[in-house]
């Protein structure tokens, strides 16, 4: 766990998230009701779905024709399909998306709700569920996905994350969406749960790290080029930097 934490603790999406999650925390209690509990398991169930959705439709889009767009997507996730065990690639490299993806969704919630709940509750409503709920599930997600990628001793809850998330890596990565522990459901719900004979179907030992694209791909050079890496994938799972 230690290890773990240590990586998370240097996040910068989750340290520039961290006030607005202690500021709804503190709403919580000095404001606090009942209601403002289901606002929490709002929030939270959002933000898996918010996990999925990002990951397959906006990740694993098709990779882009123009190099600077490629650039971006190698860096927040290509790049960790190709490197998995290089935590440089964890995470993306726009730290403060988060949070502006938190602000515009609590103020599109606040906009639906006031004229049910009134601006003041409707604001405190959104607030609560996102940067309380949808960021302590974001926070969880880091957790499970780094650990999942980290060779550190593990207990059966580690165990199990990793045997999912490394499916979708090394076997199939259009399956597994999902990261977080026990949110599999979204996988079967949505139709990607991982199936081993598709997998066999679908894998290429070539190209599986590259999802699906030619290793040697002019726009990957590129894009490895861009961001210092001078190696193509192999199998320590870490980047060698020029």
């Amino acid at each position: 766990m230690i290890p773990t934490l240590r990586v998370l603790m240097h996040m910068g999406s989750l340290q520039r998230l961290l006030p607005f999650w202690l500021a709804a925390l503190i709403a919580l209690f000095v404001w606090f009701s009942p209601w403002l509990l289901l606002a929490i398991a709002y929030g939270v169930v959002l933000q898996f779905f918010v996990e999925y959705a990002m990951h397959r439709f906006l990740l694993h889009r098709e990779p882009p024709t123009k190099q600077s767009v490629f650039n971006a997507l190698y860096r927040s996730h290509i790049g960790h399909h190709e490197f998995p065990g290089d935590p440089e690639f964890f995470t993306g490299d726009d730290h403060w998306y988060p949070v502006r993806f938190g602000l515009t969704s609590v103020a599109l919630h606040t906009l639906v709700l006031w004229p049910v709940l009134g601006l003041a509750d409707a604001a405190l409503f959104s607030s609560i569920a996102l940067f309380l709920g949808s960021v302590s599930a974001f926070a969880f997600y880091e957790y499970c996905h780094t650990l999942a990628h980290l060779n550190v001793p593990k207990s059966w809850f580690g165990r199990k994350i990793t045997h999912e998330h490394l499916r979708h890596h090394f076997n199939d990565h259009d399956s597994n969406y999902h990261v977080s522990f026990g949110m599999g459901w979204i996988d079967r719900l949505f139709g990607t749960t991982y199936d081993k004979g598709t997998a066999k179907e679908r894998f290429d030992r070539e190209t599986i790290l590259s999802l699906g694209m030619d290793p040697e791909d002019l726009r990957l050079v590129t894009a490895r080029k861009a961001y210092g890496i001078a190696d193509t994938p192999h199998g320590t799972g870490l980047a060698k930097r020029a």
